[in-house]
C-alpha cells in the first residue's frame, strides 16, 4: 500500500510543478503583451493553434503596429491574453486585419521577386 501512496504523491508533485511552470509562462507572456499594448496605445489579439509548437498570439496595436508571440500550449496562450486584458478575436478577419499597418520591408518580404522585392534565390 505504501508504494502506491508514494507513486500518487510523485504524480501530484509532478503535476503541481507543471501547473506552476505553465502559470509562470502565461504571466511572462501577459507581461510582454501588456508592454506591447502600452507601446502601441492598446492592443487586440488573436490566438491560433500552430500544431506541436503550441499557439501563436498575434497582436495588433491601436496604432497599426503588430507583432506575435508563441506559447507552448493553447491553454497558456489563452491564459496570457486573459491576464493581459486585451480584446481577443476568434478569427483574423478582414476588419481586424485592416488595422495592421505594414511598411516597405513587410511588403518586399511578402511579395518577394514578384513585385521587385528581394530575390529569394542567388540566381
Amino acid at each position: 500500500m505504501a508504494d502506491t501512496k508514494q507513486v500518487d504523491e510523485a504524480k501530484d508533485t509532478k503535476a503541481a510543478k507543471a501547473a506552476a511552470k505553465a502559470e509562470r509562462r502565461a504571466a511572462r507572456l501577459a507581461k510582454q503583451i501588456g508592454a506591447f499594448a502600452k507601446a502601441h496605445g492598446g492592443a487586440e489579439a488573436q490566438v491560433a493553434y500552430i500544431g506541436e509548437r503550441g499557439s501563436r498570439i498575434v497582436l495588433v496595436g491601436e496604432d497599426g503596429g503588430w507583432g506575435d508571440l508563441v506559447a507552448p500550449t493553447h491553454a497558456i496562450a489563452e491564459e496570457a491574453v486573459r491576464k493581459a486584458g486585451v480584446t481577443v478575436h476568434e478569427d483574423f478577419d478582414g476588419k481586424f486585419a485592416a488595422k495592421v499597418r505594414t511598411g516597405p520591408y513587410e511588403w518586399s518580404r511578402m511579395a518577394g521577386i514578384q513585385v521587385g522585392g528581394p530575390a529569394n534565390s542567388n540566381t
